[in-house]
Protein backbone atom coordinates (compact mmCIF):
# COMPACT_ATOMS: atom_id res chain seq x y z
CA UNK A 1 0.00 0.00 0.00
CA UNK A 2 2.76 2.42 0.94
CA UNK A 3 4.68 1.73 -2.29
CA UNK A 4 1.51 2.42 -4.30
CA UNK A 5 1.04 5.74 -2.50
CA UNK A 6 4.68 6.70 -3.10
CA UNK A 7 4.35 5.65 -6.73
CA UNK A 8 1.22 7.73 -7.20
CA UNK A 9 2.80 10.76 -5.53
CA UNK A 10 5.95 10.38 -7.63
CA UNK A 11 3.96 10.13 -10.84
CA UNK A 12 1.75 13.04 -9.81
CA UNK A 13 4.73 15.23 -9.00
CA UNK A 14 6.47 14.31 -12.26
CA UNK A 15 3.34 15.00 -14.28
CA UNK A 16 2.66 18.30 -12.56
CA UNK A 17 6.24 19.44 -13.01
CA UNK A 18 6.22 18.37 -16.65
CA UNK A 19 2.92 20.11 -17.33
CA UNK A 20 4.00 23.21 -15.45
CA UNK A 21 7.33 23.34 -17.26
CA UNK A 22 5.66 22.70 -20.60
CA UNK A 23 3.02 25.35 -20.01
CA UNK A 24 5.59 27.81 -18.71
CA UNK A 25 7.70 27.18 -21.79
CA UNK A 26 4.57 27.55 -23.86
CA UNK A 27 3.99 31.00 -22.41
CA UNK A 28 7.44 32.04 -23.60
CA UNK A 29 8.27 29.97 -26.65
CA UNK A 30 4.97 29.11 -28.27
CA UNK A 31 2.92 32.25 -27.92
CA UNK A 32 1.11 31.17 -24.75
CA UNK A 33 -0.26 28.00 -23.23
CA UNK A 34 -2.21 27.39 -26.44
CA UNK A 35 1.07 26.53 -28.19
CA UNK A 36 1.64 23.66 -25.81
CA UNK A 37 -1.99 22.62 -26.04
CA UNK A 38 -1.68 22.30 -29.82
CA UNK A 39 1.53 20.28 -29.44
CA UNK A 40 -0.12 17.97 -26.87
CA UNK A 41 -3.25 17.70 -29.00
CA UNK A 42 -1.22 16.67 -32.06
CA UNK A 43 0.63 14.04 -30.03
CA UNK A 44 -2.52 12.54 -28.51
CA UNK A 45 -4.45 12.75 -31.77
CA UNK A 46 -1.73 10.73 -33.44
CA UNK A 47 -0.82 8.41 -30.54
CA UNK A 48 -4.38 7.64 -29.40
CA UNK A 49 -5.95 8.07 -32.83
CA UNK A 50 -8.56 10.54 -31.58
CA UNK A 51 -11.59 10.99 -33.77
CA UNK A 52 -12.52 14.48 -34.94
CA UNK A 53 -15.39 14.43 -32.40
CA UNK A 54 -12.96 13.53 -29.60
CA UNK A 55 -10.60 16.27 -30.75
CA UNK A 56 -13.44 18.79 -30.58
CA UNK A 57 -14.33 17.58 -27.08
CA UNK A 58 -10.71 17.88 -25.90
CA UNK A 59 -10.55 21.38 -27.35
CA UNK A 60 -13.76 22.30 -25.52
CA UNK A 61 -12.33 20.97 -22.25
CA UNK A 62 -9.15 23.01 -22.80
CA UNK A 63 -11.09 26.19 -23.60
CA UNK A 64 -13.21 25.71 -20.48
CA UNK A 65 -10.22 25.11 -18.18
CA UNK A 66 -7.68 27.51 -19.74
CA UNK A 67 -8.90 30.58 -17.80
CA UNK A 68 -8.10 28.79 -14.53
CA UNK A 69 -4.64 27.71 -15.74
CA UNK A 70 -3.44 31.05 -17.10
CA UNK A 71 -3.22 32.92 -13.77
CA UNK A 72 -1.52 29.90 -12.19
CA UNK A 73 1.09 29.85 -14.95
CA UNK A 74 1.61 33.59 -14.55
CA UNK A 75 2.02 33.13 -10.78
CA UNK A 76 4.56 30.34 -11.33
CA UNK A 77 6.51 32.56 -13.71
CA UNK A 78 6.47 35.42 -11.20
CA UNK A 79 7.53 33.10 -8.38
CA UNK A 80 10.41 31.79 -10.45
CA UNK A 81 11.55 35.33 -11.30
CA UNK A 82 11.22 36.40 -7.66
CA UNK A 83 13.26 33.41 -6.49
CA UNK A 84 15.98 34.20 -9.03
CA UNK A 85 16.05 37.82 -7.89
CA UNK A 86 16.19 36.72 -4.25
CA UNK A 87 19.08 34.34 -4.96
CA UNK A 88 21.02 37.12 -6.65
CA UNK A 89 20.16 39.83 -4.11
CA UNK A 90 23.03 39.27 -1.74
CA UNK A 91 23.02 37.56 1.62
CA UNK A 92 20.72 34.56 1.91
CA UNK A 93 17.40 35.41 3.54
CA UNK A 94 15.84 32.17 4.76
CA UNK A 95 12.52 33.73 5.79
CA UNK A 96 11.92 35.33 2.39
CA UNK A 97 13.08 32.17 0.62
CA UNK A 98 10.74 29.99 2.68
CA UNK A 99 7.81 32.35 2.13
CA UNK A 100 8.39 32.32 -1.62
CA UNK A 101 8.86 28.53 -1.67
CA UNK A 102 5.60 28.12 0.27
CA UNK A 103 3.77 30.36 -2.17
CA UNK A 104 5.18 28.36 -5.07
CA UNK A 105 4.14 25.09 -3.42
CA UNK A 106 0.56 26.38 -3.10
CA UNK A 107 0.57 27.34 -6.77
CA UNK A 108 1.85 23.87 -7.68
CA UNK A 109 -0.95 22.29 -5.63
CA UNK A 110 -3.51 24.31 -7.58
CA UNK A 111 -1.82 23.29 -10.85
CA UNK A 112 -2.00 19.64 -9.83
CA UNK A 113 -5.71 19.95 -9.03
CA UNK A 114 -6.34 21.60 -12.40
CA UNK A 115 -4.30 18.93 -14.19
CA UNK A 116 -6.26 16.16 -12.45
CA UNK A 117 -9.54 17.85 -13.40
CA UNK A 118 -8.53 18.19 -17.05
CA UNK A 119 -7.16 14.65 -17.27
CA UNK A 120 -10.29 13.22 -15.65
CA UNK A 121 -12.49 15.04 -18.14
CA UNK A 122 -10.32 13.96 -21.07
CA UNK A 123 -10.25 10.30 -20.02
CA UNK A 124 -14.06 10.26 -20.03
CA UNK A 125 -14.11 10.82 -23.80
CA UNK A 126 -11.66 7.99 -24.61
CA UNK A 127 -12.68 4.55 -25.78
CA UNK A 128 -11.63 1.54 -23.68
CA UNK A 129 -8.84 0.79 -26.19
CA UNK A 130 -7.59 4.39 -26.04
CA UNK A 131 -7.65 4.27 -22.23
CA UNK A 132 -5.56 1.08 -22.32
CA UNK A 133 -3.11 2.63 -24.74
CA UNK A 134 -2.81 5.75 -22.58
CA UNK A 135 -2.27 3.63 -19.45
CA UNK A 136 0.48 1.70 -21.26
CA UNK A 137 2.11 4.97 -22.35
CA UNK A 138 1.98 6.33 -18.79
CA UNK A 139 3.45 3.09 -17.40
CA UNK A 140 6.29 3.27 -19.92
CA UNK A 141 6.88 6.92 -19.03
CA UNK A 142 6.82 6.07 -15.32
CA UNK A 143 9.37 3.30 -15.85
CA UNK A 144 11.58 5.70 -17.77
CA UNK A 145 11.30 8.31 -15.01
CA UNK A 146 12.09 5.71 -12.33
CA UNK A 147 15.29 4.74 -14.14
CA UNK A 148 16.42 8.36 -14.17
CA UNK A 149 15.36 9.03 -10.58
CA UNK A 150 16.88 5.87 -9.10
CA UNK A 151 19.92 6.35 -6.88
CA UNK A 152 23.23 5.22 -8.38
CA UNK A 153 24.29 1.69 -7.42
CA UNK A 154 26.52 1.43 -4.35
CA UNK A 155 30.12 0.53 -5.11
Amino acid sequence: MKSTRVRILTIGAAVVLAVAAALAQGMHGHGGPDGDFHHMMAFFTHYLDLTSDQQAQVKAIWEKEKPALQPLMQQMHQNHAAMRALENAGPFDENKTRALATQNAQTMIEMQVQHARIKSEMIQILTPDQKTKLAEFEAKHESHMQKHMAPPPAN
